[in-house]
């Protein structure tokens, strides 16, 4: 059984930064991919980022690239997703993710899911 915890949600005015962290635990990684998803409200949730663990390539949704980067500590089994100028349009719950993942965007494909932590941006 593997556990994500999420942190570092927050309410940002438009332009702000935040840094999300997702602490994994209950197995080693060395296979998986790791990811964020985000879901706003009335919307279905979306793919944002996700990195593969062992080789350290990542993937992002066009519209975070260049604002969004994805990091890992990989001793403390921990997802970082560093948010610059943030944009009211990128409010949601954001979800950390973990699974043996062959496509990295497809939410299907990920086994484990974290319980969500609120993103806010203010115009």
């Amino acid at each position: 059984q593997v556990q994500l915890v999420e942190s570092g949600g927050g309410l940002v005015q438009a332009g702000d930064s935040l840094r999300l962290s997702c602490v994994a635990s209950g197995r080693t990684f060395s296979s998986y991919a790791m990811g964020w998803f985000r879901q706003a409200p009335g919307k279905e949730r979306d793919f944002v980022a996700a990195i593969r663990w062992s080789t350290g390539s990542t993937y992002y949704r066009d519209s975070v690239k260049g604002r969004f980067t994805l990091s890992r500590d990989a001793a403390k089994n921990t997802l970082y997703l560093q948010m610059n100028s943030l944009k009211p349009e990128d409010t949601a719950v954001y979800y950390c993710a973990a699974g043996s993942v062959g496509r990295t965007v497809d939410q299907r494909e990920y086994d484990y899911w974290g319980q969500g932590t609120q993103v806010t941006v203010s115009s």
